[in-house]
């Protein structure tokens, strides 16, 4: 699994020209997931995303996590972070999960995630063409791979 975390003033997801979820203060996470995933890269990645200290405590350092401020986390499923790029101009998308397993696992992501932090989680839809906005907090973003744990 590979994610991208956003610390976010505010994001919000459209679908079809309306708003289907949204987030003030939090996190923002592009999740995709690959065929090869299973429930330790979720079980490791929802503990690593909600005990990471990157939110500002009250002498500006990073020290708290989403956890420590109450914070929201929006989740939205995005296979092109397992694109392939070294042979030619078009990306190769190969490693993606397809959604037969990728939904289950992306739904098990979400509950360990809300059940880290204590909360719900919004999300996107998956498969669906989604508009996303944000306003990054930083900027401050992150890539994590389960894969590249060490």
């Amino acid at each position: 699994m590979i994610v991208v975390l956003q610390r976010v003033k505010k994001a919000s997801v459209q679908i079809e020209e309306k708003e289907f979820s949204s987030i003030n203060k939090g996190l923002l996470v592009f999740v995709g997931i690959e065929e090869a995933d299973s429930d330790e890269d979720i079980n490791w990645l929802a503990v690593k995303i909600s005990n990471l200290r990157i939110f500002d405590d009250e002498k500006k350092v990073p020290n708290l996590s989403i956890k420590d401020i109450n914070a929201e986390i929006l989740v939205v499923s995005q296979f092109t972070l397992h694109a392939q790029t070294k042979k030619g101009n078009r990306p190769s998308y190969i490693k993606a999960a397809r959604p037969q397993t990728a939904i289950p696992l992306y739904e098990k992501f979400i509950s360990a995630l809300n059940s880290e932090i204590k909360s719900i989680c919004k999300t996107g839809q998956f498969g669906a063409d989604m508009q996303v906005s944000l306003i990054n907090d930083g900027p401050l973003t992150i890539i994590i791979d389960s894969k590249n744990k060490i």
